[in-house]
């Protein structure tokens, strides 16, 4: 099995410390830094999800994600998270998808965090030429995603989005609750009650989960099951983590 990934990356960093003290200068805690952990974020832990499963992946993305930084700063011993400072938002660039031979692939999976790095016609684009194309995306949902095979996002997205909505959009959107676990086609799909301790690339773990189950099954609903035992696992660790 073959996966190909297109969508938006960059680094993430996880900065733990703790906080003894304020500030003198402002009324604000001063961090005291004791360790920094890095990884690749967004599509590429999409991509390094998707390998975890034994999955052959290429990834289509942009080449100075190293330059592109989510940090946060973490309470090392409660988890708490005190900030997140993002550098390099206008460094993504555009895509260019037309010279990409997608029948190589048993499946396409489109990470778009709405960057500006895909536009609406580009996504078209690949739905139409891979039937297997899951999309994970934060824009608003219209024609230009019709031909997707999924489309997972989470409620908050739905919400948004839910004016744009036609009836044959609705029948592929699979959407993330976080705790109380999935919807499709009137269906809840629940998960496991655990211990939370970060939701930071939970989404990534899910469409890489969806996408390599559907392939390997071709049963949505096994698939969705799969997809949230995926997340479940990844929530009970710290940072960004892959399975």
């Amino acid at each position: 099995m073959k996966i190909l990934i297109i969508g938006e990356s960059c680094k993430d960093v996880f900065s733990y410390g703790d906080c003894k003290r304020l500030c003198p200068e402002a009324p604000v805690p001063v961090f005291n830094l004791l360790k920094t952990i890095e990884n690749g974020g967004m599509a590429m832990n999409v991509k390094n999800n998707l390998e975890t499963l034994g999955v052959d992946v290429n990834l289509h993305t942009n080449k100075n994600w190293r330059q592109i930084t989510k940090n946060r700063f973490i309470d090392l011993k409660t988890n708490h998270m005190f900030m997140r400072l993002d550098c390099g938002d206008d460094l993504y660039g555009k895509s260019s998808v037309h010279k990409i031979n997608f029948k190589k692939y048993a499946g396409v999976v489109i990470s778009d965090y709405n960057k500006g790095f895909l536009r609406e016609e580009d996504i078209k684009h690949i739905c139409s030429q891979n039937e297997n194309t899951f999309l994970d995306t934060k824009k608003v949902l219209g024609d230009w995603c019709l031909d997707a095979k999924f489309i997972k996002i989470n409620s908050q997205e739905y919400e948004k989005t839910k004016p744009t909505l036609t009836q044959e959009i609705e029948s592929k959107i699979i959407v993330t609750m976080g705790p109380n676990g999935c919807l499709h086609n009137g269906i809840v799909y629940p998960v496991k009650e655990v211990e939370i301790k970060d939701v930071s690339g939970a989404g990534d773990t899910f469409i890489a989960g969806l996408s390599y189950k559907f392939l390997e099954t071709r049963d949505v609903e096994k698939s969705i099951s799969f997809a949230n035992d995926c997340a479940t696992t990844v929530v009970q660790k710290r940072g960004v983590s892959t399975l």
